[in-house]
């Protein structure tokens, strides 16, 4: 086993990628990214650190059990990082076996072929060794106008997505009380940030406003989400791998409940200041605001109680929501050659998760 070499599931992805240029740029470890490419998976994200000579990548679908196993052997990591998921609520609607394929098959392959792996490990090794099992808020279900999730808050998941990844977090769990293999789970609210797939809200709402396309807002937009900057998450991510209790579960927040009106209103705002050349002669962005039909099942209202993670292991974001969606807003506008490289392939902006 490499004491400093980490295996990274779904590196090319949004939170993935993000993790990874955050090992390379501020730590000595190895790195070792395992994707399949999916859709949603981007090597362009890893082009900052995809020189670094501690840096390796791997093609591989985690649902594939023989190639997993080899990777393991020829890697020989001291922990892996478990991010690879179909991971949106409108596709989970439209598609769910896809997400009962790469959620819940493929974390079973993946604990599988840990567990052999740490099996086989020396016992200073097997004490080192850590799976850690990045999840969602969106497990715990929704809640009222009032109280927030904590990591003892019963599961009860309301779409094919966060039903799936309810049953790959029971996984873990459960291969760590029969098995003894290390785990720790985290569980992180609505992430934003640079490089992400324009289907989410964020970039979604950036790109159409600059397009002169309408805003899409579901039903009233009130739906409450707590945002969490991609970069604070990362590093709560080593933070809970290097310091986290064995067996434990770790609620990661961003402080920041916000409505999703609020967000793209915020957004507009930003937009007209920063890029006031505004398309089709509208005065302001937020003028291109539409509301549709609310999504089936939609929650209403996410909220992380982060104490733990903050009273344990001294983790607490640096970005503010108004610091974060500037430098988010910021990198869209200076990385347009990126957004239309995204934008030409299988994605072009459409609704998705509608029920006929």
């Amino acid at each position: 086993m490499n004491k400093r070499t980490l295996l990274i599931t779904g590196g090319a992805g949004f939170i993935g990628s993000a993790l990874i240029r955050h090992l390379i740029e501020n730590t000595d470890y190895r790195v070792v990214n395992l994707d399949k490419l999916t859709y949603a998976g981007n090597l362009e994200s890893l082009e900052p650190v995809s020189g670094s000579e501690r840096y390796a990548f791997e093609r591989v679908d985690i649902c594939d059990g023989a190639e997993v196993r080899r990777v393991f052997s020829e890697h020989q990591p001291s922990a892996i990082m478990h991010l690879a998921a179909e991971s949106h609520v409108d596709r989970s609607i439209d598609g769910p076996a896809d997400f009962i394929e790469t959620n819940v098959t493929g974390t079973c392959v993946l604990l599988e072929a840990a567990r052999a792996y740490w099996n086989k490990l020396a016992e200073e090794e097997k004490q080192q060794f850590r799976f850690h099992h990045i999840s969602t808020d969106e497990v715990y279900g929704s809640l009222g106008s009032e109280g927030m999730f904590t990591e003892t808050s019963p599961y009860q998941p309301n779409s094919p997505y966060s039903a799936s990844k309810a049953s790959s977090d029971h996984m873990v769990r459960a291969w760590h009380e029969t098995y003894g293999l290390p785990v720790v789970i985290t569980n992180c609210s609505n992430n934003y940030g640079p490089y992400q797939f324009p289907e989410k809200l964020v970039p979604l709402i950036i790109l159409n406003a600059l397009a002169g396309k309408s805003l899409p807002i579901y039903g009233k937009g009130d739906q409450v989400r707590d945002w969490l900057y991609v970069d604070d998450h990362a590093r709560a991510l080593l933070r809970v791998l290097e310091q986290g209790r064995d067996g434990e579960t770790y609620n990661i927040g961003g402080h920041n409940e916000k409505t999703n009106l609020e967000v793209v209103k915020t957004l507009c705002a930003i937009l007209d200041e920063k890029r006031p050349r505004h398309p089709q002669g509208i005065r302001r962005y937020a003028e291109l605001i539409t509301h549709v039909a609310d999504r089936p099942g939609h929650d209403q209202r996410y909220a992380i109680d982060a104490d733990k993670i903050q009273q344990e292991l001294g983790w607490v974001p640096e970005e503010t929501f108004e610091t974060g969606m500037m430098k988010t807003v910021d990198w869209y506008l200076n990385n347009d050659s990126w957004c239309q490289r995204v934008l030409d392939g299988s994605y072009r902006g459409e609704r998705l998760g509608v029920i006929e």
